[in-house]
């Protein structure tokens, strides 16, 4: 499931990073200064007490402040992640102007630089940003490599290893924020699963057999009144097929709130993929879609619940016929990889998924049909999952979808 950076929660904790980010910046930019031009020379009695008047002189550090009033207008607007990357180009730009005014054309060693550059390396980090972590350390390293390209001077040697340096220390503490911060998710999005699960167990519990009882007597009620006016109404067949359908929601949701226990039992993909078209046949015809199967024989038992993986296989070719109400093909292919497990591959001709949709695919009541649920995947999934199967999707737009199931084989093959 993708999160959009523009989340409020995480325009809040982008903020938050800035304004720690911004209150270290000036606290090691002026200290820096102060302890420089001020605390040295008054204890060392050497040169002049006060900012120097080389190079921009004042007007580098007003021009230093003046980003302010920049990042709190941005911060205010709802967008502060442009921020770091204003302060970043814009220190290096004014820093790397001051010193060329200064050393260009003396013969003095270059030794100018500022430690609050350390800050933009050592804490990108934070911001769990790998392309600003990559942006900071090459405009760094950029900056001394111009300067001493410019000066012809060997002194920027030091600052580029110690850059160096930093960097791989803040890549690997990028690395560890990053997978510390995916696994957390990923425990997140497994528990919001299974909070979905208990939910839909819970209501299947409570209202399922609620359901079924007037169902049967309604489903029953109508094929009677079928039965004496064959011919009065032809409205009597669709209101069968849709109890039907209602029915077999049913049966999802009595599923999912208590899993049949799997009785695995040796038996043939070719007999459970030849019941299952029977089933889909008639669907298929109504809506001119023809099925081709490709079987790459001889085949090995599986070690399955035969109903169970019938169930499966029913769910996803109905769903590869709803996709091509104007007719298609769908394509059935069936093969051994690697002499472990079994692989059977759905492919249809219909409307396809957009790429963002499919990983949301077998999740509780997520479904891009106007008329589905979304049980009857999710009920498909968990059933392979419990065979120590997958199903993986892949689909385009216009294009169609396959869809491939796989499972192991007979472990006595």
């Amino acid at each position: 499931m993708k999160t959009s950076s523009m989340s409020p929660r995480l325009i809040s904790e982008e903020t938050k990073t800035i304004k720690f980010f911004l209150a270290l910046f000036y606290i090691f930019f002026y200290a820096y200064d102060i302890y420089l031009y001020y605390l040295v020379p008054f204890y060392t009695k050497e040169g002049k007490i006060g900012l120097s008047s080389e190079g921009l002189g004042t007007m580098f550090h007003i021009a230093v402040l003046a980003l302010l009033p920049i990042a709190i207008y941005f911060i205010k607007k709802g967008n502060p992640y442009i921020v770091k990357y204003i302060y970043l180009f814009s220190y290096a730009a004014i820093e790397t102007t001051n010193s060329l005014i200064i050393y260009i054309g003396t013969d003095k060693p270059y030794g100018s630089g500022n430690i609050v550059e350390l800050l933009f390396v050592f804490f990108s980090p934070i911001f769990v940003n790998k392309k600003y972590f990559w942006t900071a350390s090459i405009c760094m390293v950029g900056k001394y490599v111009i300067i001493g390209g410019i000066l012809q001077q060997s002194n920027v040697v030091l600052p580029i290893i110690t850059f160096f340096i930093l960097s791989v220390i803040a890549y690997f503490l990028l690395t560890r924020f990053t997978s510390y911060i995916h696994s957390l998710t990923s425990v997140h999005l497994e528990l919001r699963q299974k909070e979905k699960l208990a939910v839909i167990g819970q209501m299947a519990a409570g209202i399922g057999h609620e359901i079924r009882n007037p169902l049967s007597a309604l489903k029953g009620f109508t094929q009677l009144q079928q039965e004496r006016s064959p011919n009065s109404n032809d409205f009597y067949p669709i209101m069968i097929q849709e109890i039907d359908r209602i029915n077999s929601i049913v049966n999802d949701l009595m599923y999912l709130g208590k899993p049949k226990e799997i009785k695995f039992d040796k038996a043939n993909i070719e007999e459970i993929i030849a019941y299952t078209l029977s089933i889909t046949q008639q669907q298929a015809e109504r809506q001119g879609v023809t099925i081709e199967t490709k079987i790459a024989g001889p085949l090995p038992p599986l070690d399955c619940d035969p109903l169970q993986l019938k169930q499966v296989f029913i769910n996803l070719i109905k769903n590869a016929i709803e996709s091509m109400p104007n007719g298609g093909r769908i394509t059935i292919n069936v093969r051994v990889i690697e002499g472990k497990k079994m692989n059977i591959s759905i492919q249809d001709e219909g409307c396809g998924i957009d790429e963002d949709s499919v990983p949301n695919l077998g999740e509780p009541f997520y479904t891009t049909k106007t008329d589905g649920t979304g049980l009857g995947l999710m009920v498909s999934n968990q059933i392979v999952q419990d065979h120590q199967g997958e199903i993986t999707i892949k689909s385009s737009i216009g294009k169609g979808t396959l869809v491939n199931v796989t499972v192991p084989i007979s472990h006595n093959y």
